[in-house]
């Protein structure tokens, strides 16, 4: 069979959602297992307060989840995303994965192509954008980490709930990509391939850049179901992954 790789991202991953837990786990121990390897492209978790993390029992299974599939011979990259930009070598220590900068340029089966988790393409939400920075800030970061764990839990359950409110005072568009910055991004890197997530609107969009064609695929969610990106020599598919059962649906396909 041909080298296959794996693609995901935004599952966003937690206690209260046992059976989604249960289809990654499942996903890991079979279909990634049989993979060269794993990319995760962002939010791989709800939320992530700091690497102690890895400690709590919701994150902990998940964690040892993926150390048996790295142990066992997988390499699994991790991008950081909105959610869970917190990890750091801790995290890559508890799990065997190694972090991944956002974005990263690959060669992918002999055709450079751009990963990124997406939320940086979102130029057209400002209030997003502004939180963005003010997180990502090292003095933010570095006075959040020094409070306790409750502090910092409560903290992060607070953002979420406004983020929520926020989300749904939003047009659609506003939070999806903005094409300009597509581009832009791709230009800077010399790719004609994006894959992201993010936006949890899975798809592939064809479009010109400078006379030639390109493509930016975008990775589903995890809250229904699962979303795999796979691809090899042959071309690639994006699929989704029943709670249900272990074989993947294609829901959409590309031989080119």
């Amino acid at each position: 069979m041909p080298a296959t790789t794996l693609f995901i991202s935004d599952l966003h991953l937690c206690g209260t959602r046992p059976a989604i837990t249960g289809l990654f786990l499942d996903f890991l121990q079979h279909r990634a297992r049989a993979a060269d390897a794993l990319y995760i492209l962002g939010d791989l978790f709800e939320y992530w307060i700091g690497d102690e993390a890895v400690e709590q029992e919701e994150f902990s299974v998940m964690a040892r989840g993926l150390r048996e599939l790295t142990a066992g011979g997988t390499p699994v990259w991790v991008m950081r995303g909105n959610r869970d930009f917190l990890m750091a070598r801790k995290f890559e220590k508890a799990t065997g994965c190694r972090l991944l900068p956002d974005p990263t340029r690959v060669e992918l089966h002999g055709t450079p192509t751009l990963l990124m988790h997406g939320d940086t393409l979102c130029t057209d939400d400002s209030e997003y954008m502004a939180f963005r920075a003010k997180v990502r800030d090292t003095a933010w970061q570095r006075e959040f980490l020094a409070k306790s764990i409750a502090e910092r839990d409560a903290i992060v359950r607070n953002y979420r709930e406004i983020s929520r409110n926020s989300t749904s005072n939003k047009k659609p568009e506003i939070m999806d990509v903005n094409q300009e910055a597509v581009e832009s991004v791709m230009r800077k890197h010399d790719v004609r391939r994006l894959i992201h997530g993010h936006t949890h609107r899975p798809q592939e969009h064809i479009f010109d850049l400078d006379g030639q064609p390109a493509r930016r695929i975008v990775l589903g969610d995890w809250y229904e179901q699962g979303s795999v990106l796979s691809v090899d020599a042959r071309g690639w598919r994006l699929e989704s992954l029943p709670v249900t059962a272990r074989n993947p649906v294609t829901v959409q396909a590309d031989a080119s």
